[in-house]
């Protein structure tokens, strides 16, 4: 990648976003301008022809992750995918006396619509310890977790450490309980091979962006039995089977959640992201991370003032200090470099107390990540060291 004035430009930011390939803008691009209407409302050719690429996209992103057409949900992102569950399965649901189980790790969208829920229900939230490398301690969670909890919500992969839930063991602790799993799977699906079948979950939330996709649509994939008992998250149209002024009867799941207009161009090019990273192989793409992070980490480690976090076998993730430098400071001067990186907190407030620190640099790879990305990195911190006399 290069800058504006044609400059190598290192992005070590995909956690937070991906960069999209071609394939995406273009089918963007298309969906935006040549193939553009409405969705499910016209009975004009054009209508009916992007309705049913909307439709195929659903499928698209469903066979994505080994569900079926009508146990996706899109939603504006995992965030509102998260907050859908809360206050419409959790408000059905959980009462006062229920308990939810979080972690340490978790990203603040698994954490505040559960304390949303909370107000509302007086459900109580218990939180799992971390491993001493930044795991999520099932065998922890097997002595917190009894029959009052109903829910089991947890990163499938941590975006901060990168750490790997153990899942199938997140499973059946939850079926010892019959409690429901939701897993966060944001930064598992673009590096990971999921099947939410074979991982034994009742929810699983995702985005596009991290995806290679667009902004503004994620989706919420759940078993076709829940979803169907769920109510309404919103009203409006599109959601509706019947409406009078006496009463209103809703429109089947999935379609029941998505009110309003949906996000037909981001739907789309959703899809189109899922068929590039296949295209690729995601097995390729994992093996590609996992090269570049054992690199990256091994280099890294060789810095005396440097802290790094989370476990050797991180997905993607390395998030490190650097002695007394704050994080700001080195993302600033590494910019000056031309090499992004994420610093801060990560929206993971409760994991940075636990760590200790107010902060971490995080760097974060993808499939066009590459050595000289690592290279870049290396040099950056460097500067910044001789900067701070470190």
């Amino acid at each position: 990648m290069v800058t504006a004035d044609g400059k190598p430009w290192h992005y070590l930011d995909t956690a937070a976003t991906a960069q999209k390939p071609q394939a995406v803008v273009d089918a963007m691009t298309r969906a935006l301008g040549r193939d553009y209407a409405t969705v499910h409302r016209g009975v004009y050719s054009r209508s009916a022809e992007m309705t049913l690429g909307y439709e195929a996209a659903r499928r698209r992103i469903a066979a994505f992750v080994g569900g079926q057409e009508d146990e996706i949900v899109f939603t504006r992102g995992a965030t509102e995918a998260i907050n859908l569950v809360a206050a419409t399965w959790g408000v059905a649901n959980l009462k006062k006396g229920d308990r939810i189980l979080l972690s340490t790790l978790e990203h603040h969208s698994n954490i505040v619509p559960w304390q949303m829920l909370r107000e509302k229900t007086g459900v109580e939230i218990d939180v799992c310890p971390l491993t001493e490398d930044g795991r999520i301690d099932i065998e922890a969670a097997s002595r917190i977790v009894g029959k009052r909890h109903k829910l089991i919500a947890l990163a499938h992969v941590s975006n901060v450490l990168g750490s790997k839930l153990d899942v199938a063991a997140a499973a059946d602790l939850a079926r010892s309980v019959d409690a429901k799993l939701l897993l966060d799977g944001c930064q598992a699906v673009p590096r990971l091979k999921v099947d939410v079948e074979a991982l034994g979950c009742d929810f699983y939330v995702f985005s596009a962006h991290k995806l290679y996709g667009p902004t503004g649509i994620g989706a919420l994939w759940a078993k076709k039995d829940i979803l169907d008992a769920m109510p309404p998250y919103q009203g409006g149209g599109s959601m509706i089977d019947r409406v009078t002024f006496e009463r209103t009867t809703w429109a089947d799941a999935p379609t029941r959640f998505e009110a309003g207009t949906p996000a037909i161009t981001e739907a789309i090019a959703f899809a189109a992201a899922a068929d590039y990273v296949d295209s690729i192989g995601i097995e390729a793409i994992e093996a590609h991370e996992e090269r570049l992070t054992a690199m990256a980490r091994d280099e890294l480690a060789k810095i005396n003032s440097l802290r790094l976090y989370g476990p050797e076998d991180s997905a993607g993730i390395i998030s490190f200090t650097l002695g007394d430098i704050h994080p700001h400071d080195l993302g600033t001067i590494l910019d000056e470099e031309n090499v992004a990186i994420r610093a801060g907190h990560h929206c993971a407030q409760p994991l940075m107390d636990h760590l200790g620190v107010p902060a971490t640099a995080r760097a974060s790879f993808a499939l066009y990540s590459d050595e000289d990305d690592i290279a870049a990195l290396l040099r950056g911190i460097e500067r910044t060291m001789r900067i701070f006399g470190s």
